[in-house]
């Protein structure tokens, strides 16, 4: 089993070392792009597709694709980002939550859309996703979800609850009682979008620099140790990562994400499973599983681990610990009971997660520096979308997408060390104890634990 070393994604696809020139002394162009994840990648995007003759760089500290955006589970999904009540502050309310989740929804299929125009393969399986319930506690919140869809301003063709039974014909998942189902989602192989994404955009002019590690940014520069690049607007799209910048060690936390994937299953263990449509798969486990089936027949399970290091460090390249992976090992066994597939691949990889859980993207004219993400784990769609929104604030527009919740908001630093440590393990350890009194438990009432744990993360 190899453990760390980037991503099965990547490696996957090819792409486990920097293949771009650095940035070898200064330049200048009319937009540079901190960081070639999704979001600086759609950003670049969209800003060809508005304002096709600016020149735009995009500096990047390892090389495409290297956080969130190699190592995620690969799911475009139309489920909701961010912090609803959060986000509903804004001038929009509710209608502007509504019109976010449904641009969303709108980017699971113009994703792939767009990279099949382009004769791109993402290995995108358009099977919708599924959570499923295995405790009491965890149906009620289910068919609380499902109640729910309505003042999300969606229907029964957007997410329906499914019976016992009914989970059973898409998936035998062991010990669950139901769930719900909606079909906005594609499952993706990540790592190829991004590095297609890449691709995509320098064929339209765009500069790519690999290794080149920022060290400030200020109006009208960026400064790498290799070099500096000179632009009247800058965009940050450094996410998880951004709290190596300096003045941001408290603006967002990077989070980890654990992921195990197997060796291919035999046709006997996914005959036993089923599971044959590939939906996005997850719990309704406070700490729950997510799950896809690749193209090729194996299983990605991700879970939590230990999901914060002290002082917002980041991972080590990659690996995880024994404890981790052993408990990733137990879940599949736990799920899937009649299939034994050996463990192929181990990583972890990093998202970011504001202090009030919603994102945010936005532009100072005066300074021209600009920032986006925040997605907490949900950054697929969002990305995509967002790109959007920051390319037409540069141009000055005032469009739908610009009018979105996220625009212009500001969220709250975290708090200092220990604190940011103390609450983020509390968290962790109290959803942990309330996911054990729901399975103990017969009762459909959510523990006070969890209850506790969101007061003090803000989780929504």
């Amino acid at each position: 089993m190899l453990n760390g070393k980037s991503s099965f994604f990547l490696h996957n696809a090819g792409s486990v070392a920097a293949t771009r020139s650095p940035l070898n002394g200064d330049a200048a162009a009319d937009i540079c792009i901190v960081g070639a994840g999704f979001t600086g990648l759609w950003a670049a995007w969209w800003l060809t597709q508005t304002l096709p003759d600016r020149s735009i760089r995009i500096v990047e500290a390892e090389r495409v694709g290297f956080g969130a955006s190699g190592r995620n589970l690969g799911w475009i999904s139309g489920k909701p980002v961010g912090h609803r009540d959060r986000l509903a502050e804004g001038p929009q309310r509710m209608a502007g939550v509504i019109d976010l989740r449904r641009a969303c929804i709108d980017a699971v299929t113009a994703i792939p859309s767009l990279m099949r125009e382009h004769g791109i393969d993402i290995e995108a399986r358009h099977a919708g996703y599924l959570q499923f319930a295995r405790t009491q506690a965890g149906l009620a919140r289910v068919r609380a979800t499902v109640a729910e869809r309505a003042s999300w301003g969606l229907d029964e063709s957007d997410l329906r609850y499914l019976s016992q039974d009914e989970v059973w014909e898409h998936i035998r998942i062991e010990g669950v009682l139901g769930g719900l189902y909606s079909p906005h989602c594609t499952c993706i192989q990540p790592a190829k979008l991004a590095i297609g994404l890449a691709q995509l955009l320098e064929t339209r002019g765009v500069v790519i620099h690999e290794r080149a590690r920022v060290l400030g940014i200020e109006p009208g520069l960026v400064r790498t140790g290799e070099g500096t690049v000179r632009a009247p607007v800058i965009l940050r799209a450094t996410e998880a990562y951004s709290p190596a910048l300096p003045g941001l060690r408290r603006a967002i936390v990077p989070m980890r994400s654990s992921v195990i994937v197997t060796e291919p299953l035999s046709q006997r263990e996914w005959d036993t499973i089923g599971w044959q449509h590939g939906e996005g798969l997850y719990g309704a486990e406070h700490a729950p599983y997510f799950a896809s089936r690749t193209q090729d027949g194996r299983i990605v399970l991700a879970g939590r681990g230990f999901p914060y290091r002290y002082g917002s460090c980041f991972d080590d390249d990659g690996r995880l610990e024994g404890g981790t992976i052993r408990q990733l090992e137990e879940g599949l066994a736990t799920l899937f009971p009649g299939a034994r597939p050996v463990i192929a691949h181990a990583w972890c990889g990093m998202f970011g997660t504001p202090r009030d859980w919603a994102p945010s993207v936005s532009l100072d004219r005066a300074t021209g520096l600009g920032s986006a993400g925040g997605y907490a784990g949900q950054g697929l769609a969002a990305s995509y979308v967002m790109g959007r929104t920051f390319a037409d604030l540069v141009a000055g527009r005032q469009t739908r997408w610009t009018r979105l919740p996220w625009t212009n908001r500001r969220s709250p630093d975290w708090e200092a060390e220990p604190l940011r440590w103390l609450g983020a393990r509390t968290t962790y350890h109290l959803f942990r104890f309330a996911d054990a009194v729901e399975r103990r438990s017969n009762s459909a009432a959510t523990s006070r634990l969890a209850c506790l744990a969101r007061q003090i993360s803000g989780r929504p």
